[in-house]
């Protein structure tokens, strides 16, 4: 059973719908990868499951229920749709103030910030933190209750790519301690490194959902192989009924065949290959074909 199920939703705010019969599941122990373009729905989806808008119908629950039923929110869900905390507090006192909200012990505030390597900073001012600083202390805060689902809007906005590197790095080790994240974010390339299933929506629809090698592969899978005899090989393989293309010099660009389909139609026309390497599409190639092939809809 999904962790977080969204079934249905729709969300309508006058004339304008910002999410239109959105369904989609997160499974237990994976990083889920929440992408759209701006104006997607993505923020609404996440305000909807943290209980923060009513929907217009359909539903968002977490674990069954939805989050205003939740009997201790903060110990099951932690939530970071922005990085938000009072200027004039100091960091150690902005976790302090949410853990008694959550009931926690107050060492948990240190345990937090030597997690997130703010305890250096941990008495100084929030509005002097650089924008990478807050986003660390809006972890800390997600985290401040111990849950097993975190919901993530932009975490790594601001960091730079040390602590690009450090936020994928925390968070398989949060995954790999049994916990559940639900990740939005505009950084592609990053979120290629870090999530296990990618959910894809635009103009407030489900265009894809699925495992992030399917994903990256569906698209475009390539085979780049090199031959003494390249023109000979481009041969083979058409005849073979493959679609071989010779760009340059002694590589070929096969699409849509594995490897093994390659190379066993050059050893069975006596044609030596010096190498083969298979390319899949990137994230970002299958998220620009998705949402621009649904723009594209939208408009006729």
């Amino acid at each position: 059973m999904p962790l977080v199920e969204i079934r249905d939703l729709i969300k309508d705010y006058g004339p304008v719908r910002a999410v239109d019969g959105l369904s989609f599941g997160v499974e237990p122990g994976t990083i889920t990868g929440f992408l759209g373009p701006n104006g997607s729905g993505k923020t609404t989806t996440l305000r909807a499951l943290l209980g923060l808008l009513t929907p217009t119908s359909g539903s968002a629950t977490i674990a069954g229920r939805p989050y205003r039923e939740l009997a201790a929110p903060l110990r099951e869900v932690g939530a970071m749709l922005e990085a938000a905390a009072h200027p004039a507090r100091t960091a150690r006192n902005h976790l302090r103030i949410l853990a008694a909200e959550a009931s926690v012990p107050r060492t948990r505030v240190d345990e937090l910030l030597a997690l997130v390597e703010l305890s250096a900073a941990a008495d100084r001012r929030v509005g002097g933190f650089s924008l990478g600083m807050r986003q660390r202390l809006g972890l800390a805060g997600a985290l401040i209750g111990d849950p097993a689902l975190l919901v993530l809007d932009e975490p790594s906005n601001g960091l730079d790519p040390e602590g690009i590197r450090w936020l994928r790095d925390f968070l398989r080790a949060l995954t790999s301690d049994g916990r559940t994240i639900l990740l939005s974010s505009h950084v592609l390339a990053e979120v290629a490194q870090t999530v296990d299933d990618v959910v894809v929506i635009s103009h407030g629809r489900v265009v894809a959902h699925a495992p992030l090698d399917e994903l990256t592969s569906w698209g475009g899978h390539q085979v780049r192989v090199r031959s003494s005899q390249p023109e000979a090989l481009a041969r083979a393989l058409r005849a073979g009924g493959l679609d071989a293309s010779l760009p340059d010099g002694d590589e070929l660009t096969v699409t849509g065949a594995t490897e093994h389909a390659v190379a066993q139609l050059a050893f069975d026309s006596g044609i030596v290959v010096h190498g083969i390497v298979a390319d899949a599409s990137s994230l970002e190639d299958a998220f620009f074909t998705l949402t621009n092939a649904t723009a594209e809809e939208a408009l006729r």
